[in-house]
């Protein structure tokens, strides 16, 4: 026997929900009484087994009885009606049975014991078959019965009739007359990749198909998103990023390839785990010797070949050829694609057959490719190629020189992270390639230089601190001082990017000691641009502000525009005008198309976030929005989205998104960005987090906390810290929140000791938790405990007025740092004890008003809760009546229930939505999913329906459940046609 070992059940179904709930409405209507058939189709070790155990399980949790045979691999010798003798032989051990089969003979006769009672052959297989039939229907009159019947791409001939008998005549033929139907439902699996164009199970698919009764589904292989969730989950421990994007990468989609996988990451070998490999290998084993050559040399080729290039590589006539690669094809371990290429069903396939290859023998065909596309009719194309086939066949001198001209053509099309791959090949090449035959041209630390360059723009800016690190240890004590300058400040500018500040101003202040002034060059004007941003990082501004001016002049001396651009940004937060004041944007546009016309992308992205952010700090958000978009477009087309400034951008956009209310589009931009972004870009993510957390996603504090791990990250940190601020706020624990903020404000802090802007919203958030701490102490007698957190609360107050007061260039910050300091003295002043004070939360709302729609609804909840404190009954229901319409159009469930708590103990008017009384207590996006949740939705069409992700959709049918009182997704729907909370609404037909 061979194949796919079976999924073992430990491990969690993940990503099926919509075939479950297709598979779940079969079952459904089979129990109604009409009988259904599904054949499940999928390659091997897609799920299919996983997927019908599932089922199975909730078909018996349900009453239904539940029948599994199975189809096994004997070769030519099959066993005549083996599936359906298991199933007998189920039966017959059960005594719940005992009677009905007594009451059918043909069950003795299946499973051997019974005698044959004559007549012809066509006669006697007849009586069989209908026997079968009526044994299945009799089990389904007593309990809804479901036939499994696994692997059919091994059913023997008489099973094979057997089942088109019971399909088409039999179990799924309703009784005339409109009797009810057949409790009973047919769940067939095979395997799509087995059945080659002469399979004999294709005319026997192609003939049930067209059954009206008989529906066919395939498994096709899950998202990345799926795997990568199931790969996190057979492990208790977590396993690094890295492993599982590979192991997500190498799996494609397959349950089984993930799970081998992941347990071969305990083992030092690499490649194909051994066992996964027999499995891969036991299909290219049953080929001619001629078709497994073949296979041999295209794996050698990699996953994709093209027709000519492998007939000339295997050296086969060309009849003889074509019929190799159609046994493959047939056997599926090849597919043809466009082009005349051919490429393997499986990159797993395709490693476990090169992998089987002798030593010498890969070495021959490497360099029979090499040398192949080094013609001059492939030879344009094929760098990359060429430098892999020559180092694989030890040719280094020929590798290094391919790998080279590879990398420049990763830069000439704007591919950053496939020039550092390229780069770091050849300086792995270099030293084992002699002097004499290496290519003219750069040397060690010039390629390093350029590799730290390529894994900036590529976004892996550890990396690229780590690479100039590298070029600085090369530099010889005789090395040439400008090299030695460049390396020093772009090793500066490097660790300015990982917010390492001290450090580049240290190499900064080396790299313009190395070059003197006089003569100009522009090597001194780039190392002093370099410094410039340097000194201002770490407070010395007046340092920064003499170099930059001094190099302003030398960069209009010299035409280096591009360097007279940067210079022109980094002067507009040093020379007043700054960067949310109409003279700092002039300058600023200036600056960008003065880059735009030098050709310098990078630089240009720096003026571009410069003036998104800008107009964040002004509140023009709808500024910030183009210019974000902007910037990401310019480098959507530059081949730089990876890089500092587009990530700070996407950051950017998504935060304008979310400050101005458009929730579900911040969170579709998160989503989409999620599987993109290197781990250190992940705070780009932050205001999915916002989102999550205000809808009462509670898993949105664990992901802030990873965002925390790993190496430092200036923005990470930030988003880490808000996130875990306002969720201790919101679970009420002052303790916590007060943590968090502290630590948060200390990682962030400059080494001047100067506070990061964002102080005054951590306070803020604090503040909240404090205030209602101090509330509650006082409402309970604890007059100490209440005087101890009021000090505290004074103290976050005075870190809120100095952190407003101080923005980017010394003056007070804009629009949003005021608003974040009006609540937060509104927050302190309800722990001085004093009486209820509304007007300080009507300045909030005011303060607000710039465009922060969530936080001017929060604020509008303590205005209503303070008048109505202060006995202002008519204003306080105005207030409620706004907060509600808000947090319902924003699906900000957290707020939406404190506001219905304040409506039921202040008895405040809250006028219910069309739709019932009990509709009040939905939010507007739940009722959306509820809609839905009624057609019989998974959670995952539920989110392509709204647009939001499965999780969401399941975290709002979590809320829906709670609100209603249900315990499931059923009796939810029942109460909710009950409360008029929906109407009936006819299923859309697929």
């Amino acid at each position: 026997m061979g194949g796919v070992p079976q999924t073992s059940l430990t491990s969690p179904l993940v990503g099926r929900e919509d075939e479950l709930a297709r598979l779940t409405g079969v079952l459904e209507r089979a129990r109604a009484g009409e009988a259904r058939a599904v054949l499940v189709a999928g390659d091997a070790g897609v799920g299919k087994t996983r997927t019908l155990d599932e089922v199975a399980g909730r078909a018996a949790a349900a009453g239904t009885t539940v029948l599994t045979g199975h189809c096994v691999d004997l070769g030519d010798v099959g066993l005549p009606y083996l599936p359906f003798t298991e199933i007998l032989g189920a039966l017959a051990a059960d005594e719940r049975f005992a009677a009905v089969l007594a009451a059918h003979p043909v069950a003795d006769r299946l499973l051997g014991g019974g005698p044959d009672d004559g007549g012809t052959a066509d006669r006697s297989r007849l009586r069989l078959f209908e026997g079968v039939a009526a044994l299945l229907t009799e089990l389904a009159d007593v309990a809804p019965l479901l036939l499994v019947l696994e692997d059919l791409h091994w059913a023997d001939q008489s099973s094979r009739d057997l089942l088109r008998f019971l399909l088409s005549r039999g179990v799924l033929h309703r009784p005339a007359g409109g009797a009810p139907g057949h409790r009973l439902a047919v769940l067939a699996s095979y395997r799509a990749d087995d059945l080659h164009r002469r399979h004999p199970l294709r005319p026997l698919l192609a003939e049930l198909v067209r059954l009206p009764s008989v529906e066919r589904l395939e498994l096709r292989p899950l998202p990345d998103a799926d795997v990568a969730r199931l790969v996190r989950s057979l492990r208790e421990r977590p396993l690094p990023d890295t492993t599982v994007h590979r192991i997500v990468e190498r799996a494609e989609g397959n349950a089984f390839y993930a799970e081998e996988l992941v347990a071969a990451t305990d083992t030092p070998a690499v490649g194909v785990p051994s066992g996964l490999a027999d499995v891969l290998l036991i299909r290219f084993e049953q080929l001619s010797q001629t078709a497994q050559q073949v296979l041999r040399t295209a794996a050698v080729a990699g996953r994709r070949v093209g027709h000519d290039l492998l007939r000339d590589a295997v050296g086969l006539p060309e009849e003889e050829l074509e019929s190799a690669l159609r046994e493959a094809v047939e056997r599926q371990l090849l597919v043809s694609g466009d082009g005349d290429t051919y490429s393997f069903r499986h990159a797993l396939a395709r490693e476990a057959v090169y992998a089987d290859l002798l030593p010498g023998e890969r070495a021959r065909l490497h360099g029979g490719f090499a040398r192949l596309l080094a013609g001059p009719d492939r030879r344009s194309d094929s760098a990359a190629e060429r430098a892999h086939h020559y180092r694989e066949s030890h040719d280094l001198p020929e590798a290094l020189a391919a790998s080279l001209e590879a990398a420049d053509h990763a830069q000439r099309v704007g591919a950053p992270a496939e020039e550092l791959r390229h780069v770091e090949a050849a300086l792995d090449l270099w030293s084992a390639v002699d002097a004499a035959a290496r290519p003219a041209g750069p040397d060690a630390v010039t390629l390093t230089l350029r590799a730290s360059a390529a894994a900036a723009h590529a976004g892996e800016v550890h990396r690229a601190v780590s690479l100039t690190r590298s070029a600085l240890a090369g530099l010889g004590q005789d090395a040439d001082l400008e090299l030695a300058a460049r390396v020093r400040y772009t090793l500066a500018g490097n660790l300015l990017s990982v917010d390492n500040q001290s450090a580049a101003y240290a190499h900064s202040s080396e790299a313009l000691g190395l070059i003197p002034a006089e003569p100009p060059s522009a090597t001194w004007l780039w190392a002093a641009a370099t410094h410039v941003m340097a000194a201002r990082q770490v407070g010395e501004n007046g340092t920064a502000l003499s170099v930059a001016r001094r190099a302003l002049g030398v960069a209009e001396e010299l035409g280096v525009t591009d360097a007279r651009a940067d210079l022109l940004i980094s002067l507009t937060s040093l020379e007043g005008g700054n960067r949310s004041t109409p003279e700092g944007r002039e300058r600023l546009l200036e600056a960008r198309e003065l880059a735009r016309r030098a050709g310098n992308a990078p630089v240009e992205l720096r003026a571009l976030f410069n003036l998104a952010i800008g107009g964040f700090e002004s509140g023009d958000l709808e500024e910030c929005l183009t210019r974000a978009s902007e910037g990401l477009d310019r480098a959507r087309r530059s081949g730089l989205l990876s890089s500092p400034y587009p990530r700070e951008m996407r950051y950017l956009r998504l935060l304008v998104q979310y400050t101005l209310g458009h929730w579900d589009e911040c969170v579709r931009g998160s989503e989409e960005h999620s599987g993109t972004l290197p781990a250190w870009g992940g705070h780009t993510l932050g205001p999915g987090l916002y989102v999550a957390l205000a809808r009462g996603d509670a898993g949105a504090a664990d992901r802030a906390r990873a965002l925390l791990k790993g190496p430092f990250d200036w923005m990470a940190r930030l988003v880490g810290g808000i996130v875990l601020t306002d969720a201790a706020a919101l679970r009420g624990d002052a303790a916590d929140a007060v943590r968090s903020m502290r630590s948060t404000v200390e990682a962030l802090s400059d080494d001047a000791g100067t506070p990061p802007l964002a102080t005054v919203r951590l306070a803020a958030l604090a503040l909240s938790a404090v205030a209602d701490t101090v509330v509650e102490l006082r409402r309970t007698g604890d007059e100490a405990g209440a005087a101890r957190w009021a000090e505290t609360a004074a103290e976050l107050v005075g870190q809120a007025r100095a952190s407003a007061g101080y923005g980017e260039d010394g003056t007070p910050q804009g629009p949003e740092g005021q608003a974040w300091l009006a609540r937060a003295e509104a927050e302190w002043l309800r722990t001085t004890g004093s009486e209820p004070d509304p007007a300080s939360w009507e300045r909030t709302v005011a303060a607000f008003a710039f465009g922060d729609t969530y936080e001017r609804a929060r604020c509008r909840l303590r205005l209503a809760k303070a008048l109505l404190a202060a006995g202002r009954r008519e204003e306080a229901a105005a207030e409620a009546e706004a907060v509600r319409r808000e947090a319902d159009r924003l699906g900000a469930t957290v707020l939406r229930e404190r506001l219905d708590d304040l409506s039921r103990r202040g008895r405040l008017t809250d006028a219910a939505p069309a739709g019932g009384a009990g509709a009040a207590v939905l939010t507007a996006r739940e009722r959306d999913v509820l809609r839905l949740l009624a057609l019989g939705h998974s959670n995952r069409r539920i989110g392509e329906e709204l647009f939001i992700s499965a999780k969401t959709a399941s975290v709002h049918v979590s809320n829906i459940l709670a609100k209603l009182h249900a315990a499931g997704r059923t009796e939810a729907v029942a109460i909710a046609y009950r409360q008029g909370l929906i109407v009936p609404e006819a299923a859309p037909s697929d």
